[in-house]
């Protein structure tokens, strides 16, 4: 959908990191959105590939540095609260950092001060606004049926999580859970980007001993491919409505 875009390879660019998942193209491209300027990622970087998280989230500082305001992430992510179902959109209104509380996270060590301050707060991390223009949005489209808003937990990965992990994210009050996405809000919010996140629930996380469900990589590619061009829209329709005075870039 970008206009004039101009692509990137990230093995070309230097000190960036590669992307290694299957079906993560890993490029960045540049072009127009409905006229807004605007730069994608294809494809991300994650803790289970083996970077360290502040090299994972170093694309987030370049995109500062390159003017970028507004931050619109999108994730798959398996459902812990009973009410969703496969091929809902969530929409992240706070989120649970379990490595984190290990310890890991990406702003550890000595702060930059040229993009934030040593203690970000991160009780607004997902931008209120937003939320409300996804809402909007949506109902305007017919997607206000399959649209949730909730909670989202990230974990390390790669393996998905066990039944009881699941039981006890769910308790913790998380409504789905992920690899990603938390890290890269952290650093985007610390260097005062707006961010709003969209969790496509790509499978329902086991939640019962006597279930014979599996999670598995290949459910999560095709609920991808089947809501693609309804988040598309979504996305790009958002983009037509963001702040006109001050032409923000994403």
């Amino acid at each position: 959908m970008l206009k004039d875009p101009q692509v990137f390879k990230y093995s070309d660019i230097p000190n960036f990191p590669r992307s290694t998942v299957h079906g993560h193209a890993g490029q960045l491209v540049f072009g127009t959105l409905k006229g807004k300027p605007c730069v994608c990622m294809q494809g991300r970087f994650h803790l289970y590939e083996g970077y360290p998280i502040q090299k994972i989230t170093l694309p987030m500082r370049v995109f500062k540095l390159l003017g970028v305001e507004t931050m619109i992430m999108t994730n798959a992510a398996g459902g812990l609260n009973q009410d969703y179902k496969v091929g809902d959109v969530m929409i992240i209104k706070d989120h649970i950092n379990m490595p984190g509380f290990a310890g890991i996270n990406p702003l550890a060590g000595p702060n930059d001060d040229r993009f934030g301050v040593r203690f970000p707060c991160m009780s607004d991390a997902y931008d209120r606004e937003l939320r409300q223009l996804a809402h909007d949005v949506a109902a305007e489209l017919g997607y206000s049926d399959f649209l949730q808003e909730g909670v989202y937990c990230v974990l390390g990965g790669p393996s998905f999580e066990t039944i009881a992990e699941c039981r006890m994210l769910h308790s913790l009050g998380a409504d789905a859970v992920g690899m990603s996405t938390v890290h890269e809000v952290i650093v985007a919010r610390h260097a005062g980007m707006r961010c709003f996140a969209l969790s496509l629930i790509s499978n329902r996380s086991v939640m019962d001993y006597d279930s014979q469900e599996k999670a598995n990589h290949e459910e999560v590619l095709e609920t991808g491919r089947l809501r693609a061009q309804q988040l598309e829209k979504l996305v790009s329709t958002m983009v037509t409505r963001l702040d006109n005075d001050n032409n923000n870039s994403f």
